[in-house]
């Protein structure tokens, strides 16, 4: 019986093109969303910063068949954090130690 129910297995099929989709720019523009929230309302260049840096991978990382809008929108909402945390204080980001 065990014999016969091996011989009964199938492989499934490779011609069945199953897309799985990367969550991966999704993940990165929240993330540089929230990140310039932070740099722009608390005024942390760290914040703004982190949020270009998710901006870009959220952009490599799409497909080039979705919608951009919300990712340059994404982008231009970091870029004006950095701009803005350097307008409010155009001294250097200092380390933190």
């Amino acid at each position: 019986f065990l014999i016969q129910n091996a011989c009964m297995y199938k492989a499934p099929s490779t011609e069945t093109n199953v897309t799985l989709e990367d969550p991966t720019p999704d993940y990165m523009n929240l993330l540089g969303m929230i990140f310039s929230m932070c740099g722009l309302m608390l005024k942390l260049k760290w914040c703004a910063w982190i949020a270009v840096y998710c901006s870009f991978i959220s952009f490599a990382n799409s497909r080039s068949s979705e919608d951009t809008k919300q990712m340059m929108s994404s982008f231009m909402l970091s870029i004006s954090a950095v701009v803005m945390s350097y307008l409010q204080n155009p001294q250097p980001m200092s380390p933190p130690w």
